[in-house]
């Protein structure tokens, strides 16, 4: 009886052992097979799509008074975005202007001469000294006449050719002064007043040259991509007020090894794949090809028989337009095969 149980326990034992072992083997086999005829997965490269994205600043300080345009609107080249008032700037112009108006008024009362009046009463003047040389001019004749004759002494005559003399510059000074009178103000007093104009004039232009910076036009196509002040937040010189986006500029980019670029060459259209958009293939023209630096190198950890690699960017163009593509997307490039 005894016997016949150890019996029964080695055959069950051996049997275990079989089946243990047939399943081993099946795996085995199975592994095998699945080795031998399951694809290898592709091997990918991921970059990202990017575009020309600038900010929209000003030359003017001031307040944000109202936004045209807000996130995700399209807009086009001269488009008006934001206008932003300046309390300081308007009163800026208008001292401006005021300035200028009293360099005009300047200009014309210098271009305009001496008053009538002046000018008559420097004519007034010179008929009275003209009056007053002819009377001296009769009574010192009739003294040399009778200085000649022995009938006055010498001294008389001299008096009287004194005030001759006398009579005739006081003529010639009339004369002058109503000469001057009529010139009027000299060449380089309308000189300096017809510069105090055009200084007055360029800093209204100057002042108005800001201003036109209290509304923001688009310089492109594009989308509004980002607005970063709030309506009636103050915003300083030069702070961007928005960015946008072109619409006509759209790249992607990758990173890849050195050793991948006699497969990517310059010129180069490769077809890619954007996740975002379907699994849409489209063309790209490689246009750009830049080493990262010492920093994005892939450095051995190999003794021998290996060797540093370096990163490279890649930027390519798609060879046609295509919708919905936006910058962030991924692009998914299959890796070339290197030997």
């Amino acid at each position: 009886m005894q016997t016949q149980d150890i019996s029964k326990e080695k055959k069950a034992n051996r049997t275990l052992l079989i089946t243990m072992a047939v399943v081993v083997v099946a795996v085995i086999v199975i592994a095998i097979i699945g080795f031998l005829f399951m694809n290898r997965p592709d091997s990918y490269i991921e970059g990202q799509v990017e575009g020309t994205n600038i900010r929209i600043s000003g030359k003017l300080p001031g307040r944000v008074v109202e936004f045209y345009a807000h996130e995700g609107d399209t807009v086009h080249a001269g488009d008006t975005l934001v206008h932003i008032h300046s309390s300081v700037a308007e009163a800026q112009l208008g001292q401006a202007e005021a300035m200028r108006q009293v360099a005009a008024s300047q200009n014309a009362k210098v271009d305009a001469g001496t008053r009538k009046q002046i000018v008559n009463a420097a004519a007034d003047l010179l008929r009275q000294a003209e009056a007053a040389l002819t009377i001296t001019k009769k009574t010192y004749d009739r003294m040399e006449r009778l200085y000649g004759e022995g009938v006055i002494p010498e001294q008389k005559r001299d008096e009287a050719k004194a005030a001759y003399d006398a009579a005739l510059a006081a003529r010639d000074a009339a004369k002058s002064q109503l000469s001057l009178a009529k010139a009027g103000a000299q060449r380089e007093d309308k000189e300096a007043a017809a510069a105090l104009v055009d200084a007055a004039a360029s800093g209204v232009a100057q002042v108005n040259a800001v201003l036109e910076d209290s509304y923001l036009t688009a310089p492109f196509d594009g989308t509004i991509d980002q607005v970063y002040p709030e309506v009636g937040e103050l915003v300083s010189l030069g702070a961007p007020i928005m960015s946008l986006l072109k619409s006509d500029n759209r790249h992607v980019i990758f990173n890849v090894r050195e050793e991948l670029l006699n497969e990517l060459k310059m010129g180069k259209v490769i077809k890619v794949m954007i996740p975002a958009l379907g699994k849409k293939e489209i063309d790209v023209e490689i246009y750009y090809i830049r080493d990262m630096g010492s920093y994005a190198t892939w450095r051995s950890t190999k003794s021998t028989g290996s060797y540093d690699s370096r990163t490279f960017q890649i930027k390519a163009r798609p060879t046609e337009p295509v919708e919905d593509l936006r910058p962030g997307m991924s692009v998914v490039f299959p890796q070339p095969d290197v030997d």
